[in-house]
């Protein structure tokens, strides 16, 4: 044949000079010299010869004519030069070694070689699994005789494939070393290979140039006048200019300096393909085609979009917005005359363009005729840009999980008539999985199965290819020939065929279809077309293989860049998405989904990679799951919902801080449910009907009722909500996936939710190992016969089971995607060649098809990936195709009540200790603390024990769960610090019992006489008038209720005392404490300066604040400071407290369930405002004080008096009422000794009256109340003889001793009334008979040796400079208890007054208290002091508190037999001090920690309170949580640039000199001082201050080392702050932070500023702060706030982009904070 020059006038010579012109510089002069060769045949009596140029080879007959290569012979000139070069080394008798570019270049060369020389040629496709039995002999049996079946290299002439994936040094050398074996003299071996410069994988041996030669395939070598020349007969109705243009730009990107770049190659060989397409629709777009060919916005990050557009400038490529893209499929019809094509008509650019593709053996489908795909207007014209596509080449669609991908290639399949044939596609798929299997027949002989890929390309059927973005590389390089030739051979020597060289093999060679059969040849049906589905490429990813990570390699290489035309699927327009809703689920609630959807849009559509991750979870998949959902059930919660997709229980804690802020912005969140406590959660089945809370399902009657589950399971509301979520997607059909931590009763769950639907059940529990072929088939051997039997999988979807796939995460994620295509089409492939299908009409025209049951499901358990677990992300990878169900620990009142069922003998206290310990542990798993969350199994496991040995302490029992952890110190002491909080004493010892010295208490005497005076002229004088009024109600004002996390602590746990727990209150330290009450199990303290009330439960695990700054301002005519009391009150007002200011008299009513206040009005007069400014703790002489008597809040009245006042103001609350009551007497104090009898002191005199009065004081016949006058007589002179010493009570109880105890402690039986009183006098005294007998009564007293009001306060040492000096005047508060039935009563007294001597030895130094409690027990004539603890915090303004109390505490009463203390700092004790009590809790601890058994204690325990106060801890403790592990080894890797930038705001509260934010910053900055060392990074402090934005702290360069240094940089800034000018410059110096940071080179920057919230004061708007934190994408920005006034904070905090911002109160979570910013920022980086 002869090759025609170029006439140098014609248009591709024209063009070619273009090109020269342009590409001169880049492929230089040599690239376009070339030397002519012809290619001729000549035919002589000898023989026939080719030559090429001047070289010649003599051609022979060849012995199987059918492998000669038919249909590869236009040999362009530039082809020639290198078949002359093969030809030369063939005569040479060398092997040829090719090396070029991706794609057929260098195939269609060698094979062109070989069908001009009639040789024969076997082809291998070598492959990462390929072994040398491949290459050389592989071993079959036949009859049961084995057999060696020679391979490539020992037949004939080799053709070996190399792809870049497969670098086997060690097969390449075996392959040419083969001459050492006798082969035949002709046999040859041209091998193809990819360069190693540009292209992934490992360099070439060396030792091969021995072997072979290698000739370099150039790009300049197929870029020149050949190729226009093609091009231009391809496309004849394109302009020249255009097709030069393209040339142009494919040879651009192909240069070495776009490579440099980083730009991948062009796939040149592709533009054949698009002249076709550009031929059939000249009008267009160029640049739409290049990204078909090109998808340079998908594989290339910023700058490369920029170089390639500057490219496509370049050469006038940019036309995609002048040309409009096919809008859509107008009809398509079968080819009338062509079998096996369609007639397609697409509307393009106003125009109807008619033409033929390829179509299945089906009748084609008119397009919008389907009614489960919903037409929308970008997939309409998707669906023609793939008819375009579909002319000429395969098809891949790049789209995110859920976006329709399946569902656009179903409809283009049945558009066109195509039978599907799909194959999910996994990471370790081998070649054999795509193209043969190798299996056992029942007779033992091995054969070959063929795969669906080979019977999809013989049966020219639709191949989709799900997942190509997963599988390897090399593995999916093997198909290589067949998508770019439509050739293929297989491994049992089959050959498939292109169609037309199949028709011509037979012409030429006059063979039947039979004979060619016979010979292993088949044709490929030409209808046959590959269209692969994948996820978008990792922008800016490194392809190599050697990558850690397979998801983050970049799949779409420049290899496989030649295999298809590319079409992006993008996400839907939300007007796109809300029809294909409201079309697919018409009963959707229109409000609802339009929420939904503006949520996903608002989510897809942010910059935020945090955020731009949670759109993933909100596919359009997902969306349509949900909707359904909510059309079933229209009550659902969107927030609910929307949580349960996202899996947010599980996100990283700023991933679910921004889904929260997404939530609330698009106005989605959970309205409070009143009812949810009440909700029922009970299932029922009755009249074969299940009912869980109130979804109803029938119950299934099974066939296979031995596989339904039946387990010990006990209801609970958590679980039963759990399930009822579950029953809503079982009924909608959906499979499902529930994810959880270890051990919290996944299992439990499903196996009851089907024991209730009485489901049969298969179970399948993935592992490590698991493959795809265990996955649905085992194997076994029989009879020396590998056969399978069918796994848990397919039995159930042959029998409408329910699987249960166990530990799902286990297995990787390259196995367990195959359930994608058996969950989404109902289909799957097994690995003995059976399918499953959905559909009973496939199995009809198919053999070894399995139907699938209609009611086979799935129920998927994973748990949450990462570590401690060590699972793979199963829910990221296929999350999206079930519906997905969080399962969490039980809530600790439900998980109670479980574990009661599981120990009904455990005692409730034990059960309720563990259920708190083991909340707190998981509190600390989720902030990454602790490593592993102790779930309930653990707990049950512990129950279960003490239930069946309740002898073995608890302490001994725990220690079989910890210790795992007994050897790791820090793990360790975590654990017992959380353990010992909650009262479980690991590590104590029984003998470890420290309660206070028992003293004797002196004997009771009675010393005299009550009378009460009832003559008559006295009984007429002593008349009170009673006068009722309602009262005035203000109000209601809503004030900000504030809760805070309680920090409560067991006390006894190394050792037992009568304190029982305690915990620090919130408090400014400003704060004075003025009053404490309980009532019930609630505590109630109120605070003055300013006035905050603060209420808690004494198990609680939260404190409620209420501050009153605005209802008691700073100044009312000068200074002035409220006292407050408060008093609880009872049913039906339960929550609700009345405060009383003692000053003012202002008396409020407060619900701290919603914050209401209201100010309740007793006298008729108005406001009540002190008639002159004072000081309360002033020592001038005040003027009487209002007082409130609270011993019967709980009945809801209250009594108001006014010290020296004549007046009684009895408040009903109730009923909305006062009740004043005039009185011929100034008080000094009033006692409620009865609810009807109260006792009264006269102010000058001390004198004591008793009023009685009715018990209703309102009733119509009691208009007055009566006032006895009561005489005190001594013993010795007789009633009334003389007057004895006038008792001044500071105490008298309102009930009365029981008898038994009254008896007890008078040493006689007596029945009778009796009060206890307490003065300073004595320990106690006790009145028998009063109130309730006229008679004399008797007293009887304890007497004290000294009267306390006797001794001197000799402050001295430390207790003086803490306490400050006291001040003269009496306290407020009198700090007397008595627990009647503890026959107990209790005082707080000074250190001062406590009698240290005789509690301690000589030689031991009594601690530092704030206070003694004097305990004295009437029943057992002692007395103890028990000291209380002083403060840790210490303020300088406590010694106001002087003029509260005697002592630094408070006291009031608690329960039957304990009480409870505040001290100065705010620090709560609770104590117990009855004696009954003492010995039940000492015996219930001693069999907590059990009997010492001797055996070796693992753990050497001390009580340690461990403060997490560095990262340093949370490293060592937690060196691989799911997403703490990675960030924290990696942020010990790279050069990490950090720069804190700490607020200085000169801010004067309250009446502090300085209370200014430096304060706190000062701490934080020692917090970050701690962490920083910990890791390799580089970081400086700056400040910045009223005086400037750049004030250095630390330079990076000159960091601390010591705490020396540290406490160096700490003066500095507490002296800037004490000296600075007041100002902000928060923005200016973030803004200059983050621009100097900017400049560091380095794998990652922090900004982290440290302010106050206090910016609306400088005029800092929220939004210009958020533009500063994002403006630079380099540069991760984050604010913490440490100050607030108020709610600034949180107000600040939502309107800063989400994940950006923090709170924190107590510098103690910053290290926290730190945390979580380095972990997710590492993580959105990735």
């Amino acid at each position: 044949m002869h090759y025609q020059l170029l006439r140098g006038g014609t248009t591709a010579a024209v063009a070619a000079r273009r090109v020269r012109n342009i590409l001169g510089s880049v492929l230089g002069r040599d690239g376009w010299m070339w030397r002519f060769h012809e290619v001729k045949l000549v035919s002589t009596s000898s023989g026939d010869t080719v030559t090429i140029g001047d070289i010649s080879y003599k051609l022979k007959t060849p012995q199987n004519p059918e492998l000669v290569p038919l249909k590869y012979h236009s040999v362009p000139q530039t082809v020639a030069q290198h078949l002359r070069w093969i030809m030369q080394k063939d005569l040479l008798g060398q092997d040829v070694f090719l090396i070029g570019p991706p794609g057929p270049l260098r195939r269609s060369i060698a094979m062109q070689y070989l069908e001009l020389t009639r040789r024969e040629v076997e082809y291998v496709a070598l492959s990462r699994d390929t072994t040398e039995t491949d290459l050389k002999q592989r071993r079959e049996i036949r009859s049961g005789t084995a057999f060696y079946i020679d391979q490539v290299l020992l037949i004939s002439v080799g053709f070996v494939d190399f792809n870049q994936e497969q670098r086997q040094t060690e097969k390449i050398q075996t392959i040419f070393s083969i001459n050492h074996l006798k082969c035949s003299s002709g046999d040859r071996r041209s091998t193809l290979w990819l360069p190693l410069c540009g292209y992934e994988g490992l360099g070439l041996s060396p030792g091969l140039n021995v072997f072979c030669s290698v000739p370099p395939l150039q790009f300049s070598s197929f870029h020149s006048q050949d190729q226009l020349e093609l091009l231009y007969s391809v496309g004849p109705n394109v302009a020249a200019e255009r097709v030069s243009q393209l040339l142009s730009l494919a040879t651009t990107l192909c240069s070495q300096e776009s490579s440099s770049l980083g730009l991948p190659d062009f796939p040149v060989d592709n533009l054949v393909a698009a002249l076709h397409v550009l031929n059939t629709f000249p009008m267009l777009s160029s640049q739409q085609l290049v990204q078909r060919l090109y998808p340079y916005k998908s594989i290339l990050g910023k700058d490369g979009h920029t170089a390639v557009e500057s490219v496509l400038s370049r050469f006038e490529l940019l036309d995609g917005r002048r040309q409009a893209a096919p809008s859509n499929v107008l009809s398509v019809s079968s080819s009338s005359d062509r079998e096996g094509h369609a007639d397609v008509t697409v509307q393009a650019a106003d125009k109807e363009v008619t033409f033929q593709v390829p179509a299945g053996s089906k009748e084609p489908r008119p397009s919008n005729s389907s009614l489960t795909f919903i037409n929308t207007p970008s997939h309409s014209q998707l669906l023609a840009e793939m008819m375009q596509s579909h002319m000429v080449k395969d098809l891949c669609l790049i789209g995110a999980k859920g976006c329709g991908k399946s569902v656009i290639a179903r409809e283009f399949a049945e558009m066109l008539g195509y039978s599907i044939e799909p194959v999910m596609l996994y990471q370790d798929m081998t070649a054999r999985d795509l193209l043969q299997q190798r299996y056992t027949l029942p007779n033992g002989d091995t054969a070959w199965r063929p795969s669906p890929l080979v019977t999809a390309a013989m049966e020219g059927k639709l191949m989709i290819l799900d997942g190509i973005h997963r599988v390897n590389l090399g593995t999916l390089a093997v198909l290589s020939r067949l998508l770019h030739d439509r050739e293929l051979d297989l491994y049992d020597g089959t050959r498939l065929l292109r169609w037309d060289r199949y028709q011509a093999l037979k012409e030429q060679l006059q063979f039947s279809d039979q004979q060619l059969q016979e010979r292993s040849i088949f044709p490929i049906h030409p209808s046959f077309r590959v269209l692969a589905l994948a996820e978008p490429p990792v922008v800016g990813a490194s392809s190599s293989s050697t990558s850690s990570s397979r998801g983050q390699q970049q799949w779409l290489g420049p290899e496989l860049l030649t295999m298809f035309l590319y079409h992006s699927v993008s996400p839907l327009a939300k007007a796109e998405e809300s029809g294909l809703i409201q079309g697919l689920v018409p009963g959707v609630p229109e409000e609802a989904a339009e929420r939904l959807l503006h949520l996903t849009h608002s989510l897809r559509q942010t910059n935020d990679p945090t955020a731009q991750s949670l759109a993933s979870s909100l596919s359009t998949r997902q969306l349509l799951r949900i909707c359904r959902r909510l059309s079933q059930y229209p009550d659902e919660s969107i927030s609910h919902a929307v949580n349960k997709a996202c899996l947010s229980r599980f996100l990283p804690s700023l991933a679910r801080a921004s889904l929260e802020k997404a939530l609330s912005n698009c106005s989605i969140q959970d309205a409070a449910d009143p009812a949810g406590q009440t909700r029922d959660h009970s299932c029922v089945v009755q009249d074969g009907v299940l009912t869980i809370g109130k979804v109803s399902a029938p119950v299934y009657n099974p066939d296979h009722k031995m596989k339904v589950p039946d387990v010990l399971f006990y209801d609970n509301p958590q679980h039963m909500t759990v399930m009822e979520d579950m029953l809503k997607d079982f009924l909608l059909g959906e499979h499902l996936l529930l994810v959880g931590n270890q051990g919290v009763g996944k299992n439990k769950i499903v196996d009851r939710f089907l024991h209730l639907l009485n489901r049969p059940r298969e179970y399948l529990q993935l592992h490590r190992d698991t493959t795809v072929q265990t996955l649905t088939l085992q194997p076994s051997v029989r009879d020396g016969i590998i056969t399978y039997e069918d796994s848990p999988l397919v039995k159930a979807v042959k029998h409408g089971h329910v699987l249960v796939i166990d530990e799902a995460d286990k297995a990787p994620t390259n196995v367990t995607c195959i359930l994608k295509t058996l969950v989404e089409s109902g289909e799957m492939i097994l690995a003995d060649g059976r399918r499953i299908v959905s559909d009973p009409c496939e199995a009809n025209r198919r053999a070894n098809v399995i139907v699938m049951h209609p009611d086979f499901r799935m129920l998927v358990l994973a748990n949450r990936p990462g570590f401690p677990f060590l699972g793979n992300d199963f829910f990221g990878a296929l999350g999206d195709i079930f519906s997905c169900h969080a399962v969490d620990n039980p809530k600790p009142q439900a998980e109670l009540a479980m574990l009661k069922q599981y120990g009904p003998d455990v005692p409730e206290a034990t059960l309720q200790k563990l259920v708190g310990a083991f909340g707190e542990l998981r509190s600390m798993a989720d902030q990454s603390t602790i490593t592993y969350p102790y779930s309930t199994r653990e707990v049950v496991n512990i129950v279960k024990h003490l239930q069946k040995f309740p002898n073995e302490g608890l302490a001994n029992v725990v220690r079989n769960v910890f210790d795992f952890d007994s050897y790791n110190k820090d793990a360790r002491d975590v654990l017992i610090e959380a353990l010992h909080k909650h009262g479980i004493p690991i590590g104590a010892k029984p003998t470890s019992v420290n309660l206070a010295k028992e003293l004797p208490l002196p004997e009771v005497r009675m010393t005299g006489y009550w009378t009460l005076n009832q003559g008559g002229n006295a009984r007429r004088k002593l008349l009170c008038p009673t006068e009722t009024r309602p009262i005035d109600v203000k109000g209601p004002a809503f004030l900000r209720v504030q809760n805070y996390p309680s920090s409560r602590q067991e006390s006894r746990t190394l050792s037992f005392s009568e304190e029982k727990a305690h915990w620090q209150i919130p408090m400014n330290e400003v704060n004075i404490i003025c009053d404490v009450v309980s009532l019930d199990d609630t505590l109630y303290v109120a605070m003055c300066n300013p006035v905050t009330l603060y209420s808690m439960k004494e198990r609680g695990d939260k404190i409620q604040c209420m501050e009153l700054y605005d209802v008691f301002p700073r100044t009312i005519s000068g200074v002035w400071q409220p006292f407050v009391t408060v008093a609880p009150l009872g049913s039906p007002l339960d929550g609700q407290v009345v405060l009383h200011e003692e000053q003012s008299n202002t008396v409020l009513h407060l619900d701290l369930v919603t914050g209401a206040v209201r100010r309740l009005m007793l006298s008729p007069g108005g406001d009540q405002t002190p008639s002159r400014a004072s000081h309360w703790w002033s020592s001038k002489e005040q003027q009487g004080g209002y007082k409130m008597c609270r011993d019967f809040s709980k009945k809801n009245w209250l009594l108001f008096y006014k010290e020296d006042g004549n007046q009684l103001e009895v408040l009903d609350v109730l009923e909305g009422r006062v009740h004043a009551i005039s009185l011929p007497i100034n008080l000094k104090s009033v006692f409620l000794v009865a609810e009807d009898r109260w006792l009264l002191l006269e102010s000058n005199t001390n004198k004591k009256f008793l009023l009685t009065k009715p018990m209703h004081t309102a009733a119509e016949d009691s208009g007055v109340c009566q006032l006895h006058s009561i005489g005190e007589d001594p013993v010795s002179s007789g009633h009334g003889a003389a007057s004895a010493e006038v008792i001044v009570p500071q105490m008298l109880s309102n009930e009365q001793l029981p008898n038994e105890n009254l008896s007890a402690a008078l040493e006689q039986k007596i029945v009778s009334p009796n009060r206890v009183l307490a003065d300073t006098s004595c320990f106690a005294q006790i009145i028998v008979g009063f109130p309730d007998l006229m008679s004399p009564n008797e007293v009887y007293s304890f007497k004290r040796p000294v009267d306390l009001s006797a001794m001197k306060s000799s402050d001295s040492g430390s207790h003086a400079f803490y306490r400050g000096a006291l001040r003269s005047g009496s306290a407020k508060r009198e700090n007397c208890v008595s627990l009647l039935s503890a026959s107990q009563v209790v005082r707080a007294i000074p250190p001062t007054k406590a009698p240290l001597t005789d509690i301690y030895p000589k030689d031991v130094t009594p601690p530092m208290a704030a206070a003694y409690l004097e305990v004295t027990d009437l029943t057992s004539k002692k007395l103890k002091y028990i000291p209380v603890p002083r403060s840790m915090t210490v303020s300088p303004y406590t010694n106001w508190l002087s003029k509260v109390s005697d002592c630094d505490v408070l006291l009031a009463a608690l329960g039957s037999g304990g009480v409870v203390t505040v001290d100065m700092g705010g620090y709560v004790r609770l104590w117990e001090t009855g004696l009954d009590a003492l010995q039940r809790s000492l015996m219930e601890w001693r069999n907590m920690i059990g009997s010492e058994d001797g055996r070796p204690i693992q753990m050497n325990i001390q009580h340690i309170i461990y403060l997490m106060q560095n990262l340093n801890t949370v490293s060592r403790l937690a060196p691989s949580p799911p997403l703490l592990s990675d960030s924290v080894r990696l942020l010990t890797l790279p050069k990490l640039q950090s720069r804190v930038s700490a607020a200085s705001h000169m801010v004067y509260v309250n009446y502090l000199r300085m209370c200014c934010d430096e304060v706190f910053v000062i701490s934080s900055i020692l917090e970050f001082l701690l962490i920083v060392p910990v890791f390799s990074t580089q970081y400086d402090i700056v400040g910045h201050s009223g005086d400037s934005y750049d004030i250095e702290l630390v330079p990076a360069d000159k960091t601390p080392k010591n705490d020396k240094q540290r406490l160096k940089v700490l003066k500095t800034m507490h002296a800037h702050a004490q000296f600075c000018m007041s100002g902000d410059y928060t923005l200016e110096a973030t803004e200059a932070s983050i621009k100097e940071l900017a400049r560091e080179e380095a794998d990652e920057h922090f900004v982290v500023v440290l302010s106050d919230a206090n910016l609306e004061r400088y005029g800092i708007r929220p939004e210009r702060f958020a533009q500063v934190l994002t403006s630079d994408p380099q540069v991760n920005a984050f604010a913490i706030f440490i100050g607030s006034l108020g709610d600034q904070a949180e107000r600040l905090q939502k309107t800063l982009p989400a994940g950006r911002s923090f709170v924190a109160m107590d510098t103690k979570q910053i290290p926290q904070i730190l945390q979580q910013i380095f972990t997710s920022t590492m993580l959105s980086s990735a």
